[in-house]
């Protein structure tokens, strides 16, 4: 395998911190998802529907603007750049923070204001990362994913 700039040092550090940074972004929108679902009772397949469209918005947002920002690159410049990535590791974060927020029962909480709906959230993110991170490793060590 060759090495690659981004994998000077420490490779699952380097993953880590991309898994962190993509998790900001599925966090957002996870919780806006989830808490607009509770409150509106939608049901737990719709909401989780609006959750992880939410999070993939807010999660390619996150991606998308340092990229933008910091190398110049035009919005599809940027999408093409990061979009196979970005896609594969909130996918795998999502699908882990939704089983184990189904599996707690924070999607059936009957108001945002129950400790069960929080401690939905508080079991999926840590899920989330645990799930996204080796997936992260993975991609970044074939170029697939890119640090930003």
């Amino acid at each position: 395998m060759t090495e690659h700039v981004h994998h000077r040092g420490n490779p699952f550090a380097t993953s880590a911190s991309a898994t962190l940074h993509c998790l900001t972004g599925c966090v957002i929108g996870e919780v806006a998802g989830l808490m607009i679902g509770v409150t509106l009772g939608i049901g737990v397949w719709p909401t989780i529907i609006l959750a992880t469209t939410l999070a993939y918005i807010s999660g390619f947002t996150l991606g998308l603007w340092p990229v933008i920002r910091d190398q110049g690159k035009t919005f599809m410049q940027a999408l093409k750049l990061i979009w196979i990535g970005e896609a594969i590791s909130i996918g795998v974060m999502e699908i882990a923070m939704n089983a184990m927020d189904y599996a707690v029962g924070g999607m059936h909480a009957e108001s945002i204001f129950t400790p069960i709906f929080w401690l939905g959230i508080a079991a999926a993110v840590p899920a989330g990362f645990l799930a996204a991170w080796p997936v992260n490793w993975w991609l970044l060590s074939r170029d697939l994913k890119k640090c930003h």
